[in-house]
């Protein structure tokens, strides 16, 4: 029993980090830069991590940017606010992420610029004998340590460990907590604490400062778990943080170059 509760916890969490710190962070909002040898070492450790759940960087990187620019329209990729139920929403996050990621749909030059695209992996870690490999390493794990028989009721979980994921964010952080910012969307941050989900829970905060790296720290029981690990990263040379400032800073001149 002990192994398996801690081969799940340890994908619940690993899974997650590559999610909020490789796809969201810096492939969808770019919070900070790294090298081109780096970013492709992180493609590989995303697909060793999230395993059967891989998600390609490009497709949620696009996606996840119309969803802060459409947040709680028809035009977004999920929101409680036009789908009846958390499996419907899924349910169309998934058609429009797998449209994105196999080129079937085209989005707009503003959501893709800069978004981190290694095609030739993504083929590979999304197709399905890379997700049976998986599939077989997770069963044959339960096959030798599930002793007891509600353990393998965890396995459908790790099965679908991102989607999971996205839907507790997408779905409850926009119905249920609490909100430091009055935002244009139903965006609230649904933990005080966030021991679950490594910062993403802070969501409203996030919705106010996309680009920012810290989605806690608005309050003093806001601590980011992810935001500690990039700060170490930075430290140590590995990624450089965008500061939000320079990020503002540079909005506002794109923004005066239009104007002009």
């Amino acid at each position: 029993m002990t192994v398996i509760l801690i081969f799940f916890i340890a994908h619940w969490y690993l899974s997650l980090f590559f999610q909020t710190f490789f796809l969201h962070r810096y492939a969808a909002h770019k919070a900070f830069t790294m090298s081109p040898f780096a970013e492709k070492v992180t493609f590989v450790l995303t697909w060793i991590f999230q395993g059967a759940n891989y998600l390609s960087a490009y497709g949620y990187g696009v996606m996840h940017r119309m969803h802060h620019a459409f947040a709680d329209t028809e035009d977004d990729p999920h929101s409680p606010k036009y789908d009846e139920t958390i499996w419907n929403m899924m349910w169309k996050t998934k058609t429009i992420y797998s449209d994105i990621a196999n080129r079937k749909l085209i989005p707009e030059k503003r959501f893709t610029e800069g978004v981190p695209t290694w095609e030739a992996f993504d083929k590979f870690a999304r197709s399905w004998p890379s997700r049976i490999f998986w599939a077989g390493i997770y069963i044959s794990v339960y096959a030798v340590y599930a002793n007891h028989w509600w353990l393998w009721l965890l396995l459908p979980i790790q099965f679908l460990m991102s989607p999971v994921h996205g839907a507790i964010i997408n779905w409850f952080a926009h119905k249920y907590g609490y909100r430091n910012f009055e935002v244009g969307d139903t965006s609230r941050n649904f933990l005080p604490v966030d021991f679950l989900m490594m910062g993403e829970s802070y969501h409203n905060n996030h919705h106010k400062n996309g680009s920012r790296a810290n989605f806690g720290g608005i309050r003093w029981h806001e601590i980011d778990p992810t935001y500690i690990v990039i700060k170490l990263l930075h430290k140590v040379g590995a990624i450089q943080i965008v500061r939000y400032k320079e990020i503002k800073m540079e909005n506002m001149k794109k923004s005066e170059k239009k104007a002009a």
